[in-house]
């Protein structure tokens, strides 16, 4: 039964630093979104489309 702790505890250790570096990795990625329009045009974030711009 203690070959079989020992051998979880390391598999747990060798695991660890790699699970923590994908998840640093990608911490905030999501989020990061930048949207451009064609010229004339502007980003509407409530309709999630470009929509021409007023022109007065």
């Amino acid at each position: 039964m203690t070959k079989i702790k020992t051998i979880l505890a390391a598999a747990a250790l060798m695991l660890a630093p790699g699970i923590a570096a994908a998840y640093e990795c990608n911490w905030g990625k999501g989020e990061q979104v930048t949207m451009s329009c064609a010229p004339g045009s502007s980003w509407d974030a409530t309709a999630g489309v470009c929509t021409p711009d007023a022109t007065g």
